[in-house]
């Protein structure tokens, strides 16, 4: 299953990043390999200065070794072994009129002392972090979400559309990081489900992102802006730089297992303003948006 997953995720970075250098139409993804001391490495992919991405990373990353001391208590185990591969993206947009967007698919396995697999699991999903609220956007990008997830189960869509919503929320602000879209982890094995069925269903969602996204793109790229919408974005990324230091397991475990720092924090904006208690003008755009992050939707 590793061999299998690894193959998917370096095939879907070459097709997602030549994507987007077509749409970006200036910049190109500087490409960095790594190796982890420990065992492992990975491949980063960075864009940044483009015509339409300020910033972006499409990285994957396979690491293996021995589960550092801090994971063997988080997951209650004791001189574990471990295998994770996956890719991860985030892409900063040079505009507040199109919306930031995060993706991860990954694969994990643990092994006893004598190699054998005693876990695995998928993980993954997709989310929108919008700057100004189009509601046909958000439509759009949650229909092609559910779709994916339809394939395979009804029960499917609804379920990880609210673990996103729970997931991606700052605690401390009281809002959701952005419109949600799927989150999902700790896919294993069960009666009715293979690994074999996993890897379907985690793929198609990982085939499905490139339609999600890039229509929006395409649609608000041009779309004429002002300073003041500049900074609205500038403030909103504020709170997607607190969300993925303080919550987001994905950046914790990275830093857990020694990964490489550059990758784990290539997801923050290059730009960013915090202002002291700031509050959008009731009425607005800005202040309907906040609305939504308090009050998740259904778009679908």
């Amino acid at each position: 299953m590793k061999e299998q997953f690894v193959t998917y995720i370096h095939t879907l970075q070459d097709t997602i990043t030549s994507t987007l250098e077509a749409i970006d139409g200036t910049a190109t993804f500087q490409e960095d390999l790594w190796k982890r001391p420990e065992g492992g490495g990975g491949r980063t992919r960075v864009i940044e200065n483009g015509n339409v991405f300020e910033k972006g990373g499409v990285n994957i990353s396979q690491v293996h070794g021995k589960l550092p001391e801090t994971m063997q208590q988080y997951f209650g185990v004791k001189d574990a072994n471990f295998f994770a591969c996956g890719l991860s993206l985030v892409l900063h947009p040079k505009s507040p009129m199109v919306p930031t967007v995060h993706a991860n698919w990954r694969y994990f396995e643990m092994y006893n002392q004598d190699g054998e697999i005693v876990d695995q699991w998928f993980g993954g999903g997709q989310d929108l972090t919008p700057y100004y609220l189009f509601d046909e956007d958000a439509i759009h990008f949650h229909t092609i979400c559910k779709t994916a997830c339809d394939a395979h189960h009804p029960e499917f869509h609804p379920k990880y559309k609210a673990r996103c919503d729970e997931y991606f929320y700052n605690a401390h602000r009281g809002e959701g990081r952005g419109l949600g879209g799927l989150f999902f982890d700790y896919l294993k094995k069960t009666e009715d489900t293979s690994m074999q069925d996993w890897y379907n269903f985690v793929t198609t969602v990982g085939d499905s992102f490139l339609e999600a996204y890039t229509p929006i793109v395409k649609r608000r790229k041009d779309t004429a802006f002002a300073k003041a919408q500049k900074d609205w974005q500038e403030v909103r990324r504020g709170r997607y730089v607190e969300f993925n230091l303080v919550h987001d397991k994905g950046t914790l475990f990275g830093l857990k297992t020694n990964g490489r720092i550059e990758s784990i924090l290539m997801s923050l904006p290059p730009v960013v303003q915090w202002k002291y208690d700031h509050h959008p003008e009731e009425g607005s755009e800005e202040a309907r948006l906040i609305e939504i992050l308090k009050n998740p939707k259904e778009w679908v």
